[in-house]
């Protein structure tokens, strides 16, 4: 698929998301956050769902964790442009509350057509809730900047779980192992090698 077909498709996605009624976070939300990017991205980044100005704005990553995502992908030579960001639900929970797992269902159509369009060499998942869609029986802890290789619509793809952005904006500590983590995407990127399985590593079931 060319790069004019991919971007038809990702919009295409992005209208059924803007109507989308699967759950019932579309009650309250202010309009549907599909995702933005290059839809011949070699990184595309997951997040966990839509905040205050993301709902406003229909963007996802542009508030204060957006533009601390901003600033990792500096680091590392990237611009926005170049990547693709999304979350794993697509309308924003009230308060900002943890996605439900009915909620998470609901929008997977949405997640898994936007990834097997990219086909992107790498999925940086930011925080648990899009770690777990790959990895399920991870601690964010434990594995954070490793890159797994997983099964996934019949193909091998590259998953490097990473904190939340958000959760760098609340601790120093994270703040620190995220910028660590993206140094070392910015390193598998150059090399375009894939890493080895090891003894660690988690497959998906």
């Amino acid at each position: 698929m060319d790069s004019k077909s991919k971007q038809e498709e990702l919009q295409k996605i992005a209208q059924e998301v803007e109507k989308c009624q699967r759950c019932s976070l579309y009650k309250r939300a202010t309009r549907g956050v599909a995702g933005e990017g290059n839809p011949d991205a070699r990184v595309m980044f997951i997040g966990e769902g839509p905040g205050y100005w993301e709902d406003q704005k229909g963007i996802p990553f542009c508030g204060a964790a957006g533009k601390l995502l901003d600033e990792l992908l500096q680091l590392i030579k990237l611009d926005r442009k170049e990547v693709f960001i999304g979350n794993v639900i697509k309308h924003r929970p009230p308060g900002n509350r943890d996605p439900l797992p009915i909620e998470i269902e609901a929008c997977r159509p949405w997640l898994d057509r936007q990834i097997e369009i990219i086909q992107p060499e790498i999925i940086v998942t930011l925080g648990r809730f899009s770690m777990a869609k790959f990895l399920p029986e991870a601690k964010i802890s434990r594995i954070h900047g490793q890159p797994q290789t997983v099964e996934f619509q019949d193909k091998k793809i590259v998953v490097m779980p990473m904190y939340h952005p958000a959760a760098g904006l609340r601790r120093g500590e994270i703040l620190e192992d995220l910028r660590k983590d993206f140094l070392k995407l910015g390193k598998l990127l150059e090399s375009s090698l894939k890493p080895e399985p090891s003894r660690e590593q988690l497959s998906l079931i």
